[in-house]
């Protein structure tokens, strides 16, 4: 349900821009610092990575083939953190793959002047990635308590 979610409020920002602005119009929110700028991406990561369509398609797949695969395992059903993570990103990976298949690119609006213009995939995407980081930067710590719990009892 989650990844549904993510998936429609994704395409459904994408096609109120593409049907309210023109390409590269840009609508002030806070002068300078937000606008609503519509743009095309062909590229990934906020326009820094650029792959061949076929090569990206084909990572995109697999990622995405992968976290179905993790998120089928009752493991991550276990730990809530690492489930919802790759529930973000896998909606967010989703929402930007459609745009691909749709329009050739990925839709971008979300300008806050200080870094590319992004989207509400991007941010899933983004947020599912330091949910990740946050699991594996602190799960290492409870599972050396755990270890040291266990020695003690014996």
């Amino acid at each position: 349900m989650g990844v549904f979610l993510i998936t429609f409020f994704d395409q459904f920002t994408k096609i109120l821009v593409q049907s309210k602005m023109d390409l590269m119009d840009s609508i002030p929110v806070i002068k300078g610092i937000f606008h609503i700028t519509y743009i095309l991406n062909p590229n990934s990561s906020f326009g820094l990575l650029k792959f061949p369509s076929a090569v990206f398609a084909v990572i995109i797949i697999i990622v995405n083939l992968l976290i179905i695969f993790l998120l089928r395992k009752k493991i991550s059903k276990e730990n809530k953190l690492v489930y919802f993570s790759l529930i973000f990103i896998l909606g967010g990976s989703l929402g930007n793959m459609i745009d691909r298949l749709r329009v050739g690119s990925v839709i971008d609006f979300l300008d806050f002047r200080i870094w590319p213009i992004f989207n509400i995939a991007d941010s899933a995407i983004n947020i599912g990635l330091l949910l990740l980081i946050i699991h594996f930067l602190f799960h290492k710590e409870e599972e050396l308590k755990e270890d040291e719990f266990l020695e003690e009892d014996l």
